[in-house]
């Protein structure tokens, strides 16, 4: 199979969704995230979305890419090969229950890797008064694709800043990942995959059993990281990305690791990992930005 960059810049059909509290406390619930901004509706401007709930507001649109591509000679059974490979999410504001989003969705970069192509979707999520809320990008690695043209973008993808090197750690918190997490995130997230929740689907495939869901892996650190660096506040939190490079088995721990601190004028950059039960990176790469409460 190929896929060619030429198909960068490709539109994606606009998607509509109505936030709900129901919607939003289930996400915080589904990682066991207590924080009362996020279920205490008597506080005084009422709770607010859990920053991770942007990957279950496009997720209907990844779910099933191949009806928002909007170019009909598209080869959609690459679609088929492809795994969640990097996050890239900033946040010009915290979503609340009752925000009308409307999402537009674009091919933003086709580019070679070693083991096929990824692609790179742009997802920009605006409110009712065409107001920013918040912007994704997602890459998708399609294994075995080839890559015809060579690398190319339809608009830039933002780099991710990088750290000094592997330091002593900062702090180092274990997560037991319970054995129904898998099945938690999914009900509670509508995220659904099913090498999260069918043992045979996942033995089918070749995995050693159900895995967990990568943004819940992310949606774990990103807690820790709020509760423990923005003192409970997700309003401070700027910007997350990572690398997607490890399966995290339910019933084992893992451990959401911060490295590097740095602090500038603004706000501060954050650089973190998530190892696996075996030690190895569940999460490569991670950086997040602090920055002054901006709503």
């Amino acid at each position: 199979m190929k896929l060619d960059t030429n198909f960068a810049g490709i539109s994606l059909k606009t998607y509509q969704t109505e936030v709900t509290w129901r919607r939003t406390m289930n996400y915080a619930a589904a990682v066991g995230d207590y924080n009362p901004v996020y279920f205490d509706d008597e506080r005084e401007g009422g709770i607010i979305a859990p920053p991770m709930f942007a990957v279950a507001a496009t997720w209907p649109i990844s779910e099933r890419l191949w009806e928002y591509i909007e170019a009909e000679d598209f080869p959609r059974e690459v679609l088929l090969t492809q795994v969640h490979y990097t996050e890239d999410l900033f946040f010009h504001r915290h979503v609340r229950p009752a925000d009308k989003l409307t999402i537009k969705g674009s091919l933003a970069a086709i580019s070679p890797h070693k083991a096929g192509t990824v692609a790179v979707i742009c997802y920009q999520a605006v409110d009712e008064h065409g107001g920013p809320v918040f912007t994704e990008f997602i890459g998708g690695l399609m294994r075995g694709v080839t890559c015809s043209g060579g690398a190319k973008s339809a608009e830039t993808v933002p780099v991710v800043p990088s750290h000094k090197g592997d330091q002593q750690p900062l702090w180092d918190v274990p997560v037991f990942i319970d054995h129904l997490a898998p099945f938690v995130y999914d009900g509670c997230t509508n995220i659904y995959f099913p090498i999260h929740t069918s043992a045979a689907f996942a033995h089918g495939v070749g995995l050693p059993g159900i895995i967990l869901q990568g943004t819940a892996t992310l949606a774990y650190a990103v807690r820790e990281i709020i509760n423990r660096e923005a003192n409970c506040d997700p309003c401070a939190l700027r910007r997350v990305a990572c690398r997607f490079t490890g399966m995290v088995l339910p019933g084992t721990e893992i451990r959401v690791i911060l490295f590097e601190r740095s602090s500038d004028a603004t706000g501060q950059d954050l650089f973190f990992r998530v190892s696996n039960a075996a030690g190895a990176p569940a999460i490569s790469d991670g950086y997040a930005r602090l920055e002054r409460n901006v709503g």
